[in-house]
């Protein structure tokens, strides 16, 4: 469709220059020449098939320049069309041919030699025009007159009127003669474009002004222009104008093209390209680069444009790190991949990091073939290619031999081989998994020692943790003295001591009965480790004497709950078979009874009077090796405040000394 021609004029400027473009009036391609030669433009566009290169068997014309000239062609007064007009430029090559031996042929040669020598030279001349989307060929005939074919002289030119092109898109031309004895010229030109279409940036985004009259409709095409092969659209849609289409600035790539054309049949698109030399569109395009393995050996690089790349070869441990060059260098397509670009390195991916599954320790071997079937191998590590078999300090140097041997077994993978090299990736699971096992035979032997440690010190960590375990027996001489035993079991409990006592354990008395829960209770705070308490009374030093003085008294008139006489015929035993020190200890009370009142056989144990001698008492109940601090020392001082409490209240209250027999303040003198 013509384009109208204010258009045309906004697009060229106003200088006189433009405005003197050659306005042709004719409808139809034509063809001139420059003088003294005849040239013919054919009907109809041919195909573009360019034929072979030939050799020349005598002087041939051969195009030596392309020149390109911008005019109008007109339909109507104001609607004009941008047309390209080429100008070829010939010249003769080559020499005729001589004959091999004049004499043999004589006058006859001459003959037949001297019509060809006067002979014009005609060829063939093909211009391409290629100005996306439209591509023309065509063939022009030119004759050469015999006084002008001089070998390496130039003849003059033909021109073709003309071809007609798009505003703002690009054109390329190529010509050359037919046979052809010679590459083709070509010439590439970018044509004016249109200013109703301005590209501007507004921060990170990229707008796209259309200043389309009103009413108009129009098509617009975002796509990327290919080197090779057809353009891939992106983005496509028929609109109405004016419009404003905004861009973000992460879609913009160096090839990424506009096209616009009105929505009606057979308009002419005008194409832009406005982001070849953008640095951001250059930025973008190797953000959205990516490297895809195909196999082993061949990788391919996906990108919006096409791309000018430098690649390299080099290795990565697996802790990360540089990459690192492979020795000996290996075929750039294998392992990870640098691309550069500009000296600068744009793109790195490991091909192989999603062939060969997920990263495992493996150690890579690089095997370098020289003459005569000789062979060197090295392990790749951060600190190079270590020889093997090496004596160097590292991991494959001390595992060399079991490496090589699991090369030579077949036990490693081979990732590329030819004939300069192979590389090899060994698996390293089972040289860790040796190491881990005697770290963790190390730590079982380790658990053993600790658990034998805990097993013999079982009862002192239980002592510690849970309290020394103390069995009180005393004898019920009346409800006063049971509140005073009462208040020293309950102060006992507080510091900590695991404390038994028949005051807190009537039903089991009841139900097992009083001998049967002493031995129960007496066993078990042996075994512990615990002390035995025997609390003397006036009642319980007449208990006393009277199993010294008869070894099996008849049973006497005490109660159910009274553990002290049963325990007498246990407790007595040990005293006088020497098993008392260390598992019994004995106590009295201020004021109730001197420790000179007990009989001599129970004080083969220490004999503390309470609460005056309460910290010993504390001392021998809880061992040795207990700590004494600053808590356990103001519980001490609480129990010892609660008893001298209760010792006083039990000192003034008239007591019952056994059957009929009444005890004052004075009674603990008697004997």
């Amino acid at each position: 469709m013509p384009v109208p021609w204010f258009l045309l004029s906004l697009a060229l400027g106003r200088s006189p220059v433009v405005f003197s473009l050659e306005r042709l009036v004719e409808p139809e391609d034509t063809a001139y020449c420059s003088l003294g030669l005849s040239c013919h433009l054919w009907d109809g566009d041919m195909l573009c098939l360019p034929g072979s290169i030939v050799p020349a068997p005598g002087p041939v014309l051969v195009p030596t320049h392309l020149q390109t000239e911008l005019v109008l062609r007109c339909h109507q007064e104001t609607d004009c069309n941008l047309c390209v007009r080429v100008a070829v430029h010939l010249a003769v090559r080559g020499h005729w041919e001589e004959p091999e031996d004049e004499e043999e042929f004589g006058g006859a040669a001459d003959r037949e030699l001297e019509e060809p020598r006067n002979a014009s030279l005609q060829a063939q001349v093909v211009l391409s025009f290629q100005a996306y989307p439209t591509t023309r060929c065509v063939l022009l005939e030119v004759q050469v007159p015999a006084a002008l074919v001089q070998p390496g002289h130039s003849v003059g030119s033909v021109v073709f009127d003309c071809f007609e092109a798009a505003l703002g898109g690009e054109m390329r031309i190529w010509s050359y003669t037919q046979p052809r004895y010679q590459k083709e010229l070509s010439l590439t030109q970018q044509l004016p474009a249109l200013p109703w279409l301005n590209v501007s940036a507004d921060g990170e985004d990229v707008r796209l002004v259309l200043k389309v009259s009103e009413e108009q409709h129009f098509g617009l095409s975002l796509y990327w222009n290919q080197v090779q092969g057809p353009p891939k659209p992106w983005w496509n849609r028929n609109l109405t104008g004016p419009q404003t289409i905004t861009l973000n600035h992460t879609d913009l790539v160096p090839c990424l093209c506009i096209q616009v054309w009105p929505l009606e049949p057979d308009s002419v698109r005008t194409d832009i390209c406005p982001f070849r030399e953008d640095p951001r569109a250059h930025r973008n395009l190797w953000h959205a680069a990516r490297l895809r393995l195909l196999s082993p050996r061949s990788w391919r690089l996906d990108a919006p444009c096409s791309l000018r790349a430098q690649a390299a070869l080099c290795w990565q441990a697996l802790g990360g790190g540089p990459c690192q060059p492979l020795v000996p260098l290996l075929p750039w397509e294998n392992v990870t991949v640098n691309v550069n670009s500009w000296e600068k390195l744009q793109l790195q991916e490991c091909l192989w990091a999603d062939s060969l599954g997920p990263l495992k320790d493996d150690v890579l071997l690089v095997e370098k073939r020289g003459p005569q079937d000789s062979r060197s191998l090295c392990a790749l590590e951060p600190g190079g290619c270590t020889s093997l078999p090496s004596r160097a300090s590292t991991r494959a140097a001390h595992l060399g031999e079991q490496l090589l041997l699991d090369l030579q077994s077949g036990q490693c993978l081979q990732l590329w081989d030819d004939d300069l090299g192979a590389l090899w990736a060994c698996s390293m699971d089972k040289y860790i998994h040796k190491r881990w096992a005697l770290v963790w035979l190390a730590c079982l032997l380790f658990a053993a020692v600790l658990f034998l440690l805990l097993l013999l010190k079982k009862d002192h960590v239980k002592a510690t943790t849970r309290g020394r375990a103390a069995l009180l027996l005393y004898s019920a001489d009346d409800a006063g003295f049971e509140r005073l035993v009462g208040v020293l079991a309950s102060g006992l409990r507080q510091l900590p001591l695991r404390v038994a006592v028949d005051l807190w354990s009537r039903r089991e008395l009841s139900a097992q009965g009083s001998l049967a829960w002493f031995h129960a209770q007496r066993l078990q705070t042996l075994q512990e480790g615990g002390m035995v308490v025997l609390l003397f009374s006036p009642g319980a030093v007449a208990l006393c004497s009277e199993w010294l003085q008869d070894p099996a008294p008849a049973p006497g008139p005490h109660g159910p709950h009274d553990a002290f006489a049963a325990s007498l015929s246990c407790v007595l035993p040990d005293f006088l078979q020497g098993r008392a020190p260390g598992r019994y200890v004995g106590a009295c009370f201020d004021r109730l009874l001197h420790p000179d009142a007990v009989p001599a056989l129970f004080r083969t144990v220490p004999v503390f009077s309470l609460p005056s001698q309460l910290p010993d008492f504390l001392g021998a109940l809880q061992g040795p090796c207990t700590r004494r601090t600053r808590r356990l020392g103001e519980r001490a001082e609480k129990v010892s405040r609660a008893l001298q409490q209760a010792l006083d209240s039990c000192v003034q209250t008239p007591r019952t000394l056994g059957p009929g027999r009444r005890m004052g303040p004075e009674a603990g003198d008697q004997t």
